[in-house]
């Protein structure tokens, strides 16, 4: 039909290329890894136990010995260091074939947006494997922690969703005098949680104990550091699991061994169209597990 001024039908139409509606949350404990490469699949590494070199306890002698009397022989002590092996993970997705047809001349991009949205699942996948080493989660069930060699307790009292009885602030301090009582430095540490246990952390430092609204960090988009308090740095991610709160220090917790990096790569079918591949290869290392702490059972309710 013929239109006039005003009518729909020859109204101007702005286009918007590239899509919304989905969340762009970071994977960032990549972050806080140390990074290296490894030439073959299969990694042998050497856990040394932490703490402080003491000699051992014998009948009736249960104090040091290091400390000890003038022209005495010095007393053996050992340090010991528990062998591991590790092998290198595939993480390897690629999308449907997009038409060239559709990639010309669809509203979205296409392409772009397949590209962007492969390589971040990809990163989730690392990072999610992050948290299973981190919290020593079975294979079966990689989002369930079960800490074995890092230090661990539960929260205080009820948890941190109860606003009577659970205690954030006497759980981080816990936390980080753990780590110190292994040789550890926690002070500039990750503390690291679900947005659910930063819900319940905010609301017991301005609603329980009526503190002022703290600041957020400014590196926030470069590292996922949200704020800070007590000397450590709170990172909110939701490929952290709720019901536990972590603690650990960059650079020495977890390292991680590059085989292969993340890679993008277009299969291009001529004539037809293009699907895009996206792999990484590499595995991470629970290197000094008493630099850690796993806190349980923050959300009781």
């Amino acid at each position: 039909m013929v239109d006039t001024a005003g009518q729909a039908d020859i109204r101007g139409i702005d286009i918007q290329k590239l899509a919304t509606g989905f969340g762009e949350v970071d994977n960032i404990f990549m972050k806080f890894a140390k990074v290296s490469k490894t030439s073959a699949r299969e990694i042998r590494w050497y856990q040394k136990t932490s703490g402080f070199l003491e000699n051992a306890a014998t009948t009736g002698i249960t104090l040091t010995q290091i400390n000890t009397a003038e022209g005495s022989l010095p007393v053996k002590v050992r340090q010991s260091w528990t062998r591991r092996t590790s092998y290198v993970r595939k993480f390897f997705a690629e999308t449907d074939t997009m038409t060239i047809e559709d990639i010309k001349d669809s509203d979205p991009a296409v392409l772009a947006d397949n590209i962007k949205d492969l390589v971040r699942a990809i990163e989730r996948k690392k990072d999610l494997r992050f948290f299973s080493v981190l919290t020593e989660a079975a294979e079966a069930t990689p989002t369930t922690p079960n800490p074995t060699t890092t230090n661990t307790a539960a929260a205080t009292a009820d948890g941190w969703d109860d606003a009577v009885t659970g205690n954030p602030i006497a759980d981080i301090l816990t936390m980080k005098q753990a780590i110190y009582s292994y040789g550890y430095n926690p002070e500039g540490a990750v503390l690291t949680m679900n947005s659910i246990e930063h819900r319940y952390l905010m609301n017991f430092l301005i609603s329980v104990k009526g503190s002022s609204i703290p600041q957020f960090a400014s590196d926030k988009i470069k590292t996922g550091v949200v704020m800070e308090i007590l000397g450590v740095k709170v990172v909110v991610s939701q490929n952290w699991t709720t019901d536990c709160v972590g603690m650990f220090i960059p650079g020495v917790t977890i390292a991680y061994k590059s085989f292969l990096p993340t890679t993008t790569a277009n299969v291009v079918d001529e004539g037809i169209g293009i699907k895009v591949r996206c792999w990484a290869e590499g595995e991470f290392l629970l290197t000094n597990p008493k630099s850690a702490y796993i806190l349980t059972n923050t959300s009781v309710a």
